[in-house]
C-alpha cells in the first residue's frame, strides 16, 4: 500500500472508499467492516516484524545496561505508550521508573484534551529534560500521523543527547524518520472514519508496543517458558495466579507452594530456585543475579 492516495494527503487523514456510506449502515453491517478493516492491522504489523525486532534487540540492550524505555506521545499514541509502560511492572516485576510513559499534556491530558499540547516541540524536549534522560536510555516517539511536534520535538533532542531513538508512525516516510535511528511504520490505510487514528492506528499502536515490551522483558529473563515468573503478586488474583504457576512448575500443594512464596518475600523465581536446589533465599538471590535474572541458567 503506497503512502499518500492521489488525494496527496497522508493515508491516515485519507478518507476510505469503503466507508462513504457509513452513517446508513445497520449495526451488523458496521461490525462487519470494522472487522474486516482490523484484519488489514495484523497484516501491516506482520510487514515491519524486522524492525520490530531491531527495535526490541536495541531497548534489550538500553535497559540491561541500565537505562530506561521512553515511551513519547500525544492524544491516542500517547495514552497507549503510558498503559503500556503502567502495565510492566506488575507483570514483568520491573522497577516504574525503568518503562515510562510521557504524555503531551502531562497526565491530566490521559482523560481530558489539553489544548496546543501536541504542537509544542519544545514541549517534547522539556519532558525529557524533566526526567533526566541521558545516553543509556532508549526513546519510542509514537506519532500515528508521523508529525506531531510534541514528539519530534522529544525525539530530536534524545538524538542529541546519544539515546536510541526509534519512531512509530502509520504513515511511510513521516517526518520521525530524520530523528529516528528505526523506523517502525505499520501502513494500516485509511481510517473508516477519517483521520480517526484511534481506530486501526490505535490497534496497530497496541499490537507493537505489546511487541516491544514483551520480547524485551521475555529477552531480560522475565518469563520461564511462556510463565511469567517475576509477576509482582499485588492483588488477590495475581498472588493465586503465583500460587499456581509455583505449584505447576515445581510441583508442590498449594500449602507448601504460599508457605514458600511467603519464605522468599513473594518471589517467584527465587521461591523456584530454593525448591529445586535446596538452597536458602539468599543463595538463590545470589545464583540468579549471576545468571543476570534468568531462571534457567540459574537452575
Amino acid at each position: 500500500m503506497v503512502e499518500k492516495l492521489m488525494s496527496g494527503k497522508p493515508v491516515t487523514e485519507s478518507s476510505n472508499p469503503d466507508s462513504e456510506d457509513l452513517d446508513l449502515l445497520s449495526s451488523t453491517s458496521l461490525v462487519a467492516l470494522m472487522n474486516a478493516e482490523d484484519a488489514k492491522v495484523v497484516q501491516a504489523v506482520a510487514l515491519v516484524r524486522d524492525a520490530i525486532a531491531e527495535s526490541i534487540d536495541k531497548i534489550y540492550s538500553c535497559l540491561k545496561g541500565g537505562g530506561r524505555l521512553i515511551y513519547v506521545g500525544a492524544g491516542t499514541s500517547g495514552r497507549l505508550g503510558v498503559l503500556d509502560a503502567v502495565e510492566c511492572p506488575p507483570t514483568f516485576g520491573t522497577r516504574p521508573e525503568q518503562i515510562v510513559g510521557i504524555m503531551a499534556g502531562g497526565m491530566p491530558g490521559l482523560v481530558k484534551a489539553v489544548e496546543g499540547a501536541e504542537d509544542s516541540a519544545q514541549g517534547g524536549m522539556a519532558a525529557l529534560l524533566e526526567i533526566g534522560l541521558c545516553k543509556l536510555d532508549c526513546v519510542v516517539g509514537i506519532a500515528a500521523s508521523g508529525r506531531t511536534p510534541f514528539v519530534l520535538g522529544a525525539l530530536k533532542y534524545a538524538r542529541q543527547q546519544g539515546a536510541v531513538t526509534i519512531g512509530f508512525s502509520c504513515n511511510m516516510n513521516s517526518a520521525l524518520l530524520p530523528h529516528s535511528d528505526i523506523a517502525i511504520e505499520p501502513i494500516v490505510g485509511p481510517e473508516i472514519i477519517s483521520g480517526s487514528t484511534r481506530l486501526k492506528s490505535g490497534t496497530a499502536t497496541k499490537m507493537v508496543l505489546n511487541m516491544l515490551t514483551t520480547g524485551a522483558m521475555v529477552r531480560l529473563g522475565k518469563t520461564y517458558g511462556n510463565l511469567m515468573v517475576d509477576v509482582q503478586a499485588t492483588n488477590v488474583k495475581l498472588k493465586q495466579r503465583a500460587n499456581h504457576m509455583l505449584m505447576e512448575i515445581v510441583g508442590i500443594s498449594s500449602e507448601v507452594a504460599r508457605g514458600l512464596l511467603e519464605r522468599c518475600d513473594g518471589e517467584m523465581k527465587t521461591a523456584i530456585v530454593v525448591h529445586q536446589l535446596q538452597i536458602s533465599p539468599q543463595q538463590a538471590r545470589d545464583k540468579l543475579t549471576k545468571a543476570e535474572g534468568h531462571l534457567r541458567k540459574a537452575l
